[in-house]
């Protein structure tokens, strides 16, 4: 998986490619929230339309991320989610716990509202 961080505004996108998986997966995902955290960013949105694939480990990444940002005070919305990841969301019942959304704009668009 890659990851690639841009900066709009006061939200910080991060667009991942690849497959979603455990293991350094994992921990370049962890690593890069809990540095935005740290350095004050509160509001995320992953952008997932280049994603492939996610497991369930993935999908713990992405709960421990949320989880991570909603104890700082932040919020992380999804973005362009595929229709893979968006039936592992659907069946995990886990798009009732994220906010999802339909292009990156959008989600960070959602931030101002």
């Amino acid at each position: 998986m890659q990851i690639k961080h841009v900066t709009s505004g006061d939200v910080a996108v991060l667009h991942l490619q690849g497959k979603i998986m455990g293991g350094p997966d994992a921990t370049s995902l962890h690593e890069k929230l809990h540095e935005l955290i740290e350095t004050g960013t509160r509001s995320v949105v992953i952008d997932l339309k280049d994603v492939d694939w996610m497991n369930s480990s993935g999908l713990g990444i992405l709960i421990g991320g949320l989880s991570a940002i909603r104890k700082s005070g932040g919020d992380l919305r999804l973005a362009s989610v595929t229709e893979k990841i968006e039936e592992v969301l659907r069946i995990t019942k886990l798009d009732r716990v994220f906010d999802v959304y339909g292009s990156t704009e959008e989600a960070v668009t959602s931030y101002g509202s």
